[in-house]
């Protein structure tokens, strides 16, 4: 009887904690399991702008490290639609900017249209004296008429340049410039400046060829607007070798394109627009230029295409050749910014300049409080100089440009100017490698901008995933696809790696020190937004 009671026993309190496991234990373990991950105090994600420090109370993006998945996959919002879209229309990307006055803005209408005006003129008597002087040399002239067009949206694009950017938001010239680069008659084909700066001369004894591979062009329109060309030069899958050094690698046209829609998803906009375009070697370079030069490194190859190749003496070979097929030749085209002669702009070595040797190392490279030091130094040590180049470090880092030596600024606005980020072919060239010295002035320095900071947190959230929006935005290029996946991938997880170095720094010094506000009142909420006044 007694061992028939504790086995009674003992099977109730058996179902007793069954029950209890299942209906209250259990239900407590998994709702902690699916929230640990969200609510420890130690991880990145806990890091969060309020409106009293400046940001905008709508976006509160405090998972610094969720969504991007490295695996390949990716996830779509519980709601269909455009990722872009909903990007551009989040608060954050309608931040109202100060009232532009004529100091703010770059060029003035009645200084930009008569510097149109004589350009035209010029280019008229220079047509005429070419097209003489061409008849008596028995050669054959294209001669496409340009008309004056105060309307034609390059012009339009350089009107609105100003203090903040090279244009705005909301602007719909850059989008009518782009579609009008991929469709604009080609008149006329020369050498770029730096290009006719050399004359076709090279030092071959110097490590760092000042030109060649990189061949480019520069296109006059029929509006007389101007884009850079630079031709493909290898396919979208091929990799930098492990060997190359940065300074000798190829120029990819495909990371100038993909460059300028990062610039624009980032929402720094201080990348001309660029297009992919096929273009016509032979008619619309060839047939049209006026330069002998150019014409000489014309040939046509053993496959009856045409080909052409660089007027620096080191490259003047058939192997180092751009070739259509037979005359088509996909590349992109940048905008030209205004001339320097109404527009000038200065070079300036980056602080953070890489050594251009085999075997040299800079003082950076070295010494981990080298920012102190750039800190104390005319003019980085005030304004937004610095925190500009620190963007700058961080868009080269998504891109993996190693090869940063200078940085453009408008000399009109002074040292409170933005930093232009042109020059960026040499990006994209290793999806699988993250060079993380390119970080060097954010992981040295500890600065970064509140918006700079919000806008990667919203782009490392799954519904607005980097690579996501990026792939969408290059679907409008018409020589889609611009990147293959495992560079959009890669965009993911560099930006991670960003967020993980600020989290670091906030964590060492904390935010005061390393967040610096520069929010204005946001245009889609304001009576949620906080003005921001700019320190340091």
């Amino acid at each position: 009887m007694m061992r028939r009671d504790r086995i009674l026993l003992a099977v109730t309190l058996t179902a007793i904690f069954s029950a209890d496991l299942y209906f209250i234990l259990l239900p407590k373990m998994r709702s902690k399991g699916l929230t640990s991950g969200h609510s420890c105090s130690c991880g990145p994600n806990k890091l969060t702008l309020p409106p009293s420090q400046g940001g905008l109370a709508t976006p509160q993006l405090s998972n610094w490290t969720s969504a991007p998945l490295l695996d390949g996959t990716t996830s779509e919002p519980a709601y269909g639609g455009s990722k872009l879209v909903r990007l551009f229309s989040h608060p954050l990307y309608n931040i109202q900017t100060p009232a532009l006055g004529p100091e703010e803005r770059l060029l003035q209408v009645e200084q930009l249209i008569d510097y149109y005006r004589r350009k035209v003129s010029h280019w008229e008597r220079h047509m005429k004296l070419y097209s003489l002087a061409a008849a008596l040399a028995n050669i054959t002239v294209t001669n496409h008429e340009v008309t004056y067009d105060p309307d034609t949206s390059w012009l339009k694009f350089h009107l609105g340049i100003n203090r903040y950017a090279l244009y705005s938001r909301d602007d719909p010239t850059v989008l009518q410039l782009i579609k009008d680069m991929q469709s604009m008659t080609v008149i006329s084909a020369d050498y770029t400046q730096d290009e006719k700066a050399l004359k076709g001369a090279c030092d071959c004894t110097q490590v760092v060829k000042p030109s060649g591979h990189h061949l480019k062009l520069a296109l006059k329109m029929r509006n007389l607007a101007k884009a850079m060309f630079k031709p493909m030069r290898q396919q979208r899958d091929e990799e930098t070798p492990e060997d190359v050094f940065y300074f000798v690698d190829l120029q990819r046209h495909n990371a100038e394109i993909a460059a300028f829609h990062l610039d624009r998803i980032l929402d720094f906009r201080r990348v001309p627009p660029v297009v992919g375009r096929l273009v016509n070697i032979t008619s619309e370079v060839l047939k049209v230029t006026q330069n002998e030069d150019l014409r000489a490194v014309f040939f046509t190859s053993p496959a009856n295409n045409t080909c052409f190749f660089a007027k620096c003496l080191y490259v003047c070979k058939t192997e180092y050749a751009a070739c259509g097929s037979p005359d088509l030749l996909e590349g992109s085209l940048s905008a030209y910014l205004p001339g320097l002669s109404i527009a000038p702009r200065i070079s300036i070595p980056s602080p953070w300049i890489r050594s251009y040797t085999f075997t040299g190392r800079e003082e950076w490279e070295v010494n981990p409080f080298y920012c102190d030091t750039i800190k104390q130094q005319y003019p980085y040590n005030s304004g937004n100089r610095l925190l500009n180049i620190i963007d700058m470090s961080i868009f080269d880092f998504l891109i993996g440009n190693m090869d940063r030596h200078h940085y453009e600024i408008f000399t009109k606005f002074g040292d409170e100017g933005f930093l232009l980020h042109l020059d960026n072919a040499r990006g994209f060239g290793k999806h699988a490698k993250d060079e993380m010295s390119i970080l060097s002035p954010l992981s040295q320095c500890c600065m970064i901008k509140q918006s700079t900071l919000l806008r990667l947190q919203l782009l490392a959230q799954s519904e607005f995933r980097l690579s996501d929006v990026m792939r969408e935005s290059l679907q409008e290029d018409s020589l889609r696809p611009i990147l293959t996946e495992p560079h959009l991938l890669a965009l993911d997880r560099r930006l991670h790696k960003v967020l993980r170095v600020v989290h670091r720094c906030v964590r060492r010094l904390g935010k005061d020190e390393v967040i610096t506000e520069d929010f204005f009142k946001s245009t889609v909420t304001p009576e949620a937004a906080t003005d921001g006044t700019m320190q340091r």
